[in-house]
């Protein structure tokens, strides 16, 4: 027998292996967001973001 064979049983495992954890991936559920309920920091975070949103919008039109 060949070598090919002696490593071919323990490399049989690498390709059935998860890439993320079950632990780590998401369900998929979408969280509501309710601006009467939302605080400073909150609105503080979503301005940034629409601000950083428009930066990276604008990079990638020139």
């Amino acid at each position: 027998m060949g070598r090919a064979h002696g490593h071919k049983t323990r490399d049989k495992n690498k390709s059935s292996l998860p890439q993320v954890p079950k632990n780590m991936k998401s369900d998929g559920i979408d969280v509501e967001f309710n601006r009467e309920l939302a605080d400073h920091d909150d609105l503080e975070a979503m301005a940034r973001s629409k601000a950083a949103d428009q930066r990276a919008k604008s990079r990638q039109k020139r």
